[in-house]
């Protein structure tokens, strides 16, 4: 049967079995993650299982993209009896309830959101709605079972149209130009008057353009890797001089796994490789190692969009040993293998995802 029909089965619950690797030296945990069947959820939750952790899983599979991807993005649990899935919506106070009463984690990491600057500008409210007041249900929720501590997800787009690198956690961040970038600086606010108020300890992870394996089809290394091997053109935003702070995925785990083990009482953390590649340099690299030539279709720099992201990781290396090892030529080779096997393995797809 294949899983994504075998998910859709039940309601509530569906447990999977993996094998795992039981960590040394911290105690097993039980950990709920909100967007689990997303990107970074889903390494996530991957590596928690083979450490040993007890893992519950919550995601609403919406469409912002094809559901189907994130199923697949869980078929390494398929049979974990220490991962469970539950199919809620984070809008949904009460059904959240009900996983924190069965679940009782010790440690909650929330990635549950509406991504994409340039969707927020479509569709504001829909990003109000999940972003803001779903998060709002976490943290009440958080709040009445008490975790540990809750790890959330934050975003490098709180540091706006800012030149002024790099990016420090202390700088100020009050002015996003993105509706998507409006509501994670609003999670960092929500997140400090619960710490203040309720002694909630609170880590937000502000993310650097995270990319990997599994990366969000509407990505732009994703996109361009796809479009260049099947010989179209790729739209380029701007003259390509535009630069990003890159962070591969596992790099990303590595960050997040200390934050997991560590609380703190109010923390921000970047989570960045602290190097920037423009957007030419980009494209280079994934023409390098598809060994094909880019057709680029220029577009103008489009609202929203930004010149700049550089991290300081300073304070990530000096409180949580964060220490980032994946260069971007290494990345891109690793990613461009990675969709290349996906997509010889998308026929065969359907007796991989049995359970």
């Amino acid at each position: 049967m294949r899983f994504a029909k075998w998910c859709g089965r039940f309601k509530f619950i569906r447990a999977y079995s993996c094998s795992f690797v039981v960590s040394k030296g911290n105690p097993m945990k039980r950990v709920l993650i909100t967007g689990v069947a997303g990107f970074i959820g889903s390494h996530l939750a991957d590596t928690l299982c083979r450490r040993g952790d007890r893992v519950t899983g919550l995601d609403s599979f919406n469409d912002y993209y094809d559901p189907a991807i994130k199923r697949r993005n869980l078929a390494a649990l398929c049979g974990c009896d220490t991962f469970h899935l539950y199919e809620r919506d984070i809008c949904d106070e009460a059904a959240l309830r009900l996983v924190f009463e069965e679940a009782r984690p010790d440690v909650v990491v929330h990635l549950a959101a509406r991504a994409g600057v340039r969707p927020s500008l479509r569709d504001p409210n829909l990003y109000h709605r999940v972003n803001v007041i779903g998060s709002q249900h976490i943290l009440d929720v958080c709040r009445d079972f008490k975790p540990s501590h809750l790890v959330f997800a934050s975003s490098s787009s709180v540091y706006g149209g800012s030149t002024d690198v790099p990016f420090r956690e202390t700088d100020p961040v009050m002015r996003p130009i993105s509706p998507y970038a409006a509501t994670k600086r609003m999670n960092e606010l929500q997140a400090h008057v619960y710490h203040h108020v309720y002694g909630l300890r609170v880590t937000l992870l502000r993310f650097f353009t995270v990319y990997g394996p599994r990366q969000r089809p509407d990505m732009a290394i994703h996109k361009f890797t796809k479009h260049i091997l099947e010989s179209r053109p790729i739209p380029m935003f701007g003259d390509g001089t535009s630069r990003r702070d890159y962070t591969y995925i596992d790099d990303i785990i590595q960050g997040m796994l200390s934050c997991v083990d560590t609380p703190f009482g109010y923390e921000i953390f970047n989570l960045g490789e602290n190097h920037t590649t423009s957007l030419a340099e980009l494209i280079g690299l994934i023409e390098k190692h598809t060994g094909k030539t880019a057709l680029i279709e220029k577009h103008p720099s489009q609202p929203g969009d930004v010149t700049i992201t550089h991290a300081d990781i300073t304070h990530a290396r000096t409180l949580l040993g964060y220490a980032p090892c994946f260069s971007m030529d290494e990345g891109i080779a690793r990613f461009v293998e990675w969709y290349k096997d996906a997509q010889s393995n998308t026929g065969t797809s359907e007796s991989q995802n049995r359970c």
